[in-house]
Order: structure tokens, then sequence, then C-alpha cells
């Protein structure tokens, strides 16, 4: 007996750990039914919709198959078998996949449903392997990376495009996923319902570092949205000791603002990054590493080490010194 139980467990075991893994995917930061967002929660009440209908198709298949196969004699004759066939099998399942296909096509209206004017509007653009932001305000733009600062409650337009190949732009607890194709211009709507963190992801395979490609979403209320926002329209706070103009000078002097732009420096590249504010960034390297001195050191000197393809080249020559003093001028860019 001990040996037969451990045999069902066996048998048992594969479906115990699927029904574990479908539980564990029902939360954390990718989590589409996690939701936090208006349309999120569309998307995850039509999943549940379809996944009940799936369900009851499924078990009204599997109940006709066992009643033929152990039911009266009198099932199995042509007139009989006919209508459970035709019943059973053709006009319930369809009737049910009408009305999933009904209650999907209601909830599309809502889903790209365009902010009206006046609303806050982003410009994302996907590269291999970072996201470049731009904020549109009445102001001018306020130019980002891998990050967004979103206002709980209201409607964003988010305008996106790719520079290089196709990327996929998605926040699983906010909304859905819109392409980004290169040299077409798509549109996606966000409605944040709470605040937090959450995070983003590239949803298209776009080269070697595609997982590597992420980014964080943090919703606030309005007045710190208003505030984060200032703030970073703001051009930089030039070093106050001599350490970190030491670290300014670094970054000047080997070369890296040809391709970043510090605003309020001579720095002005627009191929990497913008690091005006590098120092008040959640993470570094699209949600790589966190943004802390260490991680920022060890992506200065070799960044192909972190994210393969990278095409920002290595400092390692610098040494460990001058890349600690560089680190911590960049960190101080709040």
């Amino acid at each position: 007996m001990p040996l037969l139980g451990l045999s069902v467990l066996m048998r048992r075991l594969p479906i115990v750990a699927t029904c574990g893994l479908m539980l564990a995917s029902c939360s954390g930061p990718l989590s589409t039914l996690d939701t936090a967002g208006r349309d999120a929660e569309e998307i995850a009440q039509l999943f549940w919709w379809m996944a009940g209908g799936a369900t009851v198709i499924t078990l009204a298949m599997v109940a006709l198959m066992f009643y033929c196969a152990r039911g009266p004699r009198a099932v199995n004759e042509q007139r009989a078998a006919s209508w459970l066939i035709v019943g059973g099998g053709v006009v319930f399942p369809t009737a049910v996949l009408f009305v999933l296909l009904a209650f999907g096509l209601r909830a599309v209206p809502r889903l790209i449903e365009a902010p009206s004017p006046g609303h806050l509007r982003i410009e994302v653009r996907g590269e291999q392997w970072w996201w470049r932001v731009r904020y549109l305000t009445p102001d001018g733009p306020v130019d980002l990376a891998n990050e967004l600062r979103l206002p709980v409650g209201e409607r964003i337009d988010v305008v996106l495009t790719s520079a290089d190949v196709i990327h996929s732009f998605w926040i699983p607890s906010i909304s859905g996923k819109v392409d980004m194709i290169p040299g077409r211009t798509t549109h996606l709507s966000l409605e944040p319902t709470r605040t937090g963190t959450f995070r983003g992801a590239c949803a298209e395979y776009c080269g070697a570092s595609h997982a590597l490609m992420a980014f964080q979403v943090v919703v606030v209320e309005r007045d710190a949205f208003d505030a984060w926002l200032s703030g970073q329209s703001a051009a930089a706070t030039p070093p106050s000791t001599p350490d970190l103009q030491r670290g300014q000078e670094l970054f000047m002097s080997n070369g890296c603002g040809s391709c970043h732009a510090i605003r309020g420096t001579e720095a002005d590249g627009e191929i990497g990054p913008d690091l005006t504010h590098m120092g008040s960034r959640l993470s570094l390297a699209a949600a790589t590493h966190a943004n802390d001195r260490a991680h920022m050191a060890a992506w200065i000197a070799a960044p192909e080490h972190s994210k393969p393809g990278a095409l920002m080249p290595p400092f390692e020559a610098l040494g460990e010194a001058q890349l600690r003093t560089l680190s911590a001028y960049l960190l101080e860019l709040r």
C-alpha cells in the first residue's frame, strides 16, 4: 500500500506543480492579474470570462465523451448520436464562443480610448536595449530614460516609436502591450488606478539583451508627480565638493558627453540616455541593476558583461579609484 500511494503521488506531482505555477503567476511585478490600471482590469476580466468559457466547453465535451462511452446503448444509435454531436459538439460551443466574443468586443472601445486634449503626453522610443522617454510639457520637453512617473487616476497618452527593430511596450499591471515599429508611430493609453512601483518590459524579441530591456513605473498622487516633473525639468546641480568636481572632469575628459547629455553642462550627446538626474532613478541599465555606486562602476567599466551587445564602450582603463569618483558624481545628479 505505501508503494501504491507513492506511485499515485508521483503520477499526480506534475499536476500539482502545474497548479502551483499557475497560482504563483497571479501575482508579482509582471502579473497581468495583479491589476493597477483601468485597462489591465478590463483585460483581466476578459481573461477570467474566457477561462470560464473554456472550462465550461471542456467539461461539456468530457461529460459527452463519458456519456457516449458508458451511457445507455440507445445513445449510440445513429439518430441519438447525431443529436449529441450537433447539440453538444457544435451548437453549445458556438453559443459559448459567441457570448465571449460579444463580451470581448464590448471592451475594445474602452481599451483604445484616447485621452482628451490637455492630458499628459509621453513619448517613448525603444532602442537596443533601453527606453528613451520624453515628457511633453507646456514649458518644453523633459528627457529621461528607462523610467516613468505617472499620476494616479488620470488618462495618459503614450506615443511609441522604435529606433532600430520591433520592440513591444508593456506594463502588465496597468495596460496591454503595443508594438513599437520602425518608421511608424503607435499609441497606448494608460490610466493607473493605484499608487505603487510597477515593472514594464519589452514583449517582443529584439536581440541579444531583449530579456534585459525593462523599466520601472512609479505611480504617485498628482501633487507628488508635479513636484517630481518640476525637478526633472531643471538643470543638473553643479558639483559641490572637490571629489564631485573631479568626477565631472572625468565625465567630460573621457568623451562621455559626446553620447550623453547633462543639462547645465557642456555634455549634449544624443546617442545614449540623458543623465541629468541619473542619481534619482531607481535602477541602472534599463532595470538591469540597482542604481548604486558598485553597480554604476561595474557598468561603466564593462557594459558588455552586464548587457551583451551594448553599444557603450568599456572604460576599464580608468581604474578603480577613478571609476568610484565618476560613479559618485553621476549618483549625485538628482
